[in-house]
């Protein structure tokens, strides 16, 4: 089984083309992968390219822990970089179908950047979803081992939880975001955000990741983010995220169609050995 190792600010993926192996990547195979003492090591496995009716090329997200992802911003400038790596796309744009929806991406700066149309933002419930009445889910609260948050939730093809906070912390995010995660009134679980407004250009987030725990950075988890600064009016449409990992930016338009761009770096490639399957 060939893999290539890209990572995006510190969030690394493999891309694995369904060509290089036989059978079905079963969800057992795909967390001893991903394991990072006892498999290659990663934040998650990009499969394809596949087949797509409408779009250039189909894509299968799968997390550490075997579950698929609907969509990943890292995910989709990685997995963009990989097409481009090899001689399947250029420096024009080019679609990408996932389970979050199609986006459109471009390759820029010999492949080093990417820009992701991550598509529009919603905060309605039923969507993300949450439970309870259809409403936005904006400015609402969390009990979580006897601290309340205040929280906002969107969805970019898939479902994260905003909780505001003044000083957002990798231990933060570790302690309450699992719990907040796998919480009873979001039914597909969550990534979860931690969020400080900086100025009305810049935002900064710690994040936990739904299936994959906690993360140096996300796009679609950026892309949620900045949603909810800009819907809260605490800062303008266009807006840098500072995360552990790097930096991205994001653009909004009026209706919340947002667009990302940042920045992918190719690792290495190689072989995974049968024997690691027979441990």
């Amino acid at each position: 089984m060939k893999y290539a190792k890209y990572h995006g600010l510190g969030n690394d993926y493999l891309v694995i083309r369904p060509d290089d192996f036989d059978g079905e990547l079963e969800s057992k195979q795909a967390q001893l992968i991903c394991h990072r003492n006892y498999g290659v090591g990663s934040d998650g496995i990009l499969l394809g390219p596949l087949h797509s009716d409408t779009c250039n090329f189909r894509l299968r997200i799968l997390n550490p822990d075997g579950s698929e992802a609907e969509k990943s911003g890292n995910g989709l400038r990685i997995f963009s970089r990989f097409l481009y790596d090899q001689g399947l796309v250029h420096e024009n744009s080019f679609t990408i179908e996932t389970l979050g929806g199609n986006v459109v991406c471009q390759v820029r700066d010999g492949g080093k950047t990417v820009t992701v149309e991550m598509g529009k933002v919603s905060f309605l419930s039923t969507k993300i979803p949450v439970t309870g009445k259809e409403r936005e889910v904006l400015q609402e609260h969390i009990d979580v081992l006897n601290t309340t948050f205040e929280y906002c939730a969107a969805t970019v093809g898939n479902p994260h939880c905003v909780i505001l906070c003044e000083h957002p912390t990798p231990k933060l995010a570790r302690q309450y975001g699992p719990l907040i995660e796998t919480d009873s009134r979001f039914p597909h679980r969550i990534n979860v955000q931690f969020l400080k407004v900086l100025d009305r250009q810049n935002i900064q987030i710690e994040i936990w990741e739904r299936g994959a725990g906690y993360t140096l950075a996300s796009g679609s988890s950026s892309t949620a983010s900045a949603a909810v600064a800009y819907r809260l009016g605490l800062c303008d449409p266009a807006i840098t995220v500072h995360m552990p990992g790097g930096e991205l930016a994001i653009r909004f338009s009026h209706d919340f169609a947002a667009v990302m761009t940042g920045p992918v770096t190719r690792v290495c490639q190689g072989v995974i050995e049968p024997e690691m399957f027979m441990g």
